[in-house]
């Protein structure tokens, strides 16, 4: 009996301290890194979480974002592991399009093991735009003028070959029959860059993700051919038709979302995740999540970690049919 009660007070105390073991105050200085130039879908990720934190008051300083532009997140990466990987303040933004890139060992000598995943914030979806005033009404009738001649269609986007974007077209030319090397793409750093090229007459069709579309759509100058979902999106882009009922079965979720440094301590990791969790039920960041035309897609620590390495191991199967990864 007295075993029993001493095993009992023992839990009960145990259980009573654990929370005390990892609590952490809120991080004194918050950044964000964005891990291109600005203008594109690391920058709005990181805008929407130093927005949303300032509204819903869970930080007293307004977060700093800062932009470490390379290798769709490579550099950023590689930093954050080799160079600052305890800062329990400094959060990276990540998308859909660095999950690939790590399937590819595009990020050096570290990978998907190496940094702490901390939370997916909104879903996104791939699309293909001309400006307004180019001769294609529709996906086929583009697919159709780079098949006669590819060379006439300049297609441009943020990474370079094997990155998202190029995916994307990629998967689009193969369903037309077209081979993916023969395309005429141009690589930009970042998304922001192939846009200007786009409104510029530089180049004829950018391939990107829908929310960096959002206001230059609302300014008249740029047309949506197709957007990768399942379905049409709600809202204002429901007049957007999907690819797949275009006659092209292929769709393109982007994930956006933040990882740590991988020596961020147990108690900074567990605050930011319980700040991510408050944060994403808030009517304020629902309304700056859906203001950057992202949609609803939440998950935090564990289940993160482990849908994000699950993605990468499916994108390097996706690579290797391209010839882009062993």
């Amino acid at each position: 009996m007295k075993t029993a009660i001493r095993t009992t007070l023992t839990s009960l105390a145990l259980a009573l301290t654990a929370p005390l073991a990892v609590a952490a105050e809120p991080p004194s200085r918050t950044e964000c890194i964005a891990p291109a130039k600005p203008g594109g879908g690391f920058d709005l990720t990181c805008k929407l979480l130093q927005v949303s934190l300032q509204e819903t008051g869970q930080i007293s300083s307004p977060m700093r974002v800062t932009y470490m532009p390379g290798g769709v997140g490579a550099v950023a990466y590689n930093a954050i592991v080799a160079q600052r990987p305890a800062e329990a303040g400094t959060v990276v933004a990540f998308s859909g399009g660095s999950l690939l890139n790590l399937s590819q060992g595009k990020f050096g000598r570290y990978n998907v093991d190496d940094v702490k995943w901390l939370a997916a914030v909104g879903t996104d979806y791939g699309m293909i735009a001309v400006r307004t005033d180019a001769p294609w009404k529709n996906l086929g009738e583009l697919l159709a003028a780079m098949k006669k001649d590819p060379n006439q269609v300049v297609i441009g986007a943020g990474a370079s070959i094997g990155s998202q974007d190029w995916m994307k077209t990629a998967l689009l030319a193969r369903a037309a029959d077209i081979d993916p090397r023969k395309m005429r793409y141009v690589a930009f750093e970042g998304g922001g860059e192939p846009v200007t090229a786009l409104l510029g007459n530089h180049i004829q069709v950018v391939s990107g993700d829908m929310s960096e579309m959002v206001p230059h759509l609302e300014a008249g100058k740029m047309r949506v051919l197709a957007v990768m979902s399942d379905e049409r999106l709600p809202g204002q882009l429901r007049e957007i038709p999907t690819a797949k009922e275009q006659g092209y079965d292929i769709t393109w979720p982007i994930i956006r979302g933040f990882y740590l440094g991988p020596k961020v301590s147990d108690a900074d990791y567990q605050w930011w995740q319980q700040a991510f969790s408050k944060l994403v039920q808030t009517p304020e960041f629902k309304q700056q999540r859906d203001l950057r035309g992202l949609f609803e897609f939440n998950l935090s620590g564990a289940e993160l970690d482990s849908y994000v390495k699950k993605q990468v191991a499916e994108y390097r199967e996706q690579a290797k049919s391209f010839g882009l990864a062993k």
